[in-house]
């Protein structure tokens, strides 16, 4: 499992990331927002990012485009989503990136997942091609709000190239148990989005610092390892002052990740 983090939860400024990610101990980045508030991959500096990447030994574990973010029966918004697809693909070519982080399109009323799976795998098709896994995040505010629902989506899709970005603090706040959520995703996680929370009494979310919250991470990374995942475990910052509380994650996951792979070697 690698650690790595979606940067723009702490700051759009790619000098600044690539120093937090040094400073904070983590092998990589997951881009979304890179330079200012508009500019989301892939309408971004793509020179800049492959001449100061190939200046660090750190790894771009996804890029996280604007895709399949409104409603799925606005048929046309999706269609244009995916001839654009191709320049995202074309920047994960020459930033040598894995993977794309999507969504499953936005949460609406009588969702019709035939549409959802069949804009999937369209998209996977289109990243198979370029040799790109296309993740995709569940979420409250989307279509898969839970792990069984996106474990369901997927196996409808039935394409190698179309994957998971497991969230386990989103299927928490949509009123799943992570582990639940991970064991029917089993077999088809190929990165780890990672923030903590807790529900409220009233019912709302609120973030905490990582590991004292009730996703149970441990729990997670355990059961992680013990399926031989080995792909990007992404933090999330959302906790004021963000710098600081990225550090503090940022050890926490570290720590966690080094305790159980020390546990699974002298087992």
């Amino acid at each position: 499992m690698i650690p790595v983090w979606l940067t723009d939860t702490v700051t759009s400024d790619l000098n600044r990331a690539l120093h937090y990610t040094q400073l904070w101990g983590l092998h990589g980045m997951e881009l979304r927002t890179v330079g200012g508030p508009d500019d989301r991959i892939p309408n971004v500096n793509q020179q800049q990012i492959r001449g100061q990447m190939e200046g660090t030994d750190l790894l771009l574990g996804s890029v996280v485009p604007s895709m399949f973010e409104g409603p799925v029966s606005d048929r046309a918004a999706w269609m244009n989503d995916l001839l654009q697809f191709e320049d995202t693909l074309k920047l994960c070519a020459r930033v040598e990136c894995p993977r794309v982080t999507i969504s499953p399109f936005a949460a609406e009323p009588d969702v019709s997942h035939e549409a959802v799976v069949d804009a999937l795998r369209r998209a996977g098709a289109a990243a198979e091609e370029y040799g790109v896994l296309v993740a995709v995040r569940n979420g409250p505010e989307t279509a898969c709000p839970t792990g069984a629902t996106l474990a369901e989506v997927l196996t409808e899709v039935g394409h190698p190239h179309v994957r998971a970005a497991w969230n386990p603090a989103g299927a928490l706040r949509s009123g799943e148990h992570p582990i639940d959520g991970l064991t029917a995703l089993s077999g088809l996680v190929t990165l780890v989005r990672c923030s903590d929370g807790v529900v409220t009494e009233n019912g709302y979310w609120e973030d905490t610092t990582l590991g004292e919250g009730e996703v149970g991470w441990r729990e997670q990374f355990e059961m992680l390892h013990a399926r031989g995942f080995q792909g990007p475990i992404s933090l999330e910052v959302y906790v004021e002052p963000r710098p600081e509380e990225g550090l503090r994650s940022a050890t926490t996951l570290i720590r966690m990740l080094r305790d159980i792979r020390a546990r699974g070697q002298s087992e």
